[in-house]
């Protein structure tokens, strides 16, 4: 079902533009600031990490909005399912999917577990208050931390299409 709607909205923001990619290639900067802005806008993400027998396991998160060096910040619980995963099989990828501008957003990077003191308080955010009653100091609290590698996006609102014929967002990899 998802897979549609993804689908539906290229095939919208491709109409929306006329049908046609972009005339000169966009820049990495370009690219990165669509999708940082996409992500922003988007508020929810899907993680996606590798679970058992190698079968993709997603979820919906709530991340922060990626840091300058588009790192992602995810708040959970030890004992979930992805943390698990992660510690076994660190590559994840986040789909970051705005409905409004129908726009999206691919990261794939590689996730740690970070139960540091610090860099949980660093990297609180407000709305997990109701799950963490003690806050970033909660022992059942830590952070995921995703270290982007490659995103990719398509956002009419930044004039950066998806390729017509076969759908491939435009992309970048990153250090």
């Amino acid at each position: 079902m998802r897979w549609r709607l993804v689908a539906v909205a290229c095939a919208a923001a491709v109409r929306a533009v006329g049908g046609q990619a972009p005339a000169a290639a966009p820049t990495k900067a370009a690219i990165v600031a669509a999708a940082r802005d996409v992500m922003t806008h988007a508020r929810y993400a899907t993680l996606s990490t590798v679970g058992d027998s190698a079968q993709p396991q997603s979820r919906i998160v709530d991340p922060l909005v990626p840091d300058k060096n588009l790192t992602i910040w995810i708040g959970t619980n030890p004992a979930t399912r992805k943390v698990s995963e992660i510690r076994r099989n660190n590559r994840v990828t986040l789909l970051y999917f705005d409905a409004k501008g129908l726009e999206y957003a691919t990261v794939f990077g590689v996730a740690d577990i970070v139960t540091d003191k610090s860099e949980k308080a660093k990297h609180w955010k407000a709305e997990w208050g109701p799950f963490y009653p003690k806050g970033a100091k909660d022992d059942d609290f830590v952070l995921i931390r995703v270290r982007p590698t490659r995103v990719e996006v398509v956002s009419p609102s930044h004039k950066l299409m998806n390729d017509p014929v076969n759908w491939r967002p435009v992309g970048v990899n990153l250090p």
